[in-house]
């Protein structure tokens, strides 16, 4: 499943737990990417990530709990 990371609402967005968040759910992402993603995400633009299949749930939860808005591609 493919969603592209719209957004961050939370006053002070935890960079470490979105990066790390972004490392456990996406599929073939490295640290030092998802650490770039959260940077792109925190300045305001949308970032396209896959998702692992097996826990695209709880992904979804995960990244509702970090105040990131999200919208599903496919």
């Amino acid at each position: 499943m493919k969603i592209n990371l719209l957004s961050c609402n939370a006053q002070r967005p935890d960079k470490r737990a979105i990066a790390k968040c972004i490392v456990e759910i996406a599929s073939s992402i490295s640290e030092s990417l998802a650490n770039e993603f959260t940077e792109i995400l925190l300045e305001g633009d949308a970032v396209d990530i896959e998702l692992q299949d097996r826990n695209s749930g709880s992904a979804l939860r995960a990244l509702r709990k970090l105040s990131i808005d999200y919208e599903i591609i496919e």
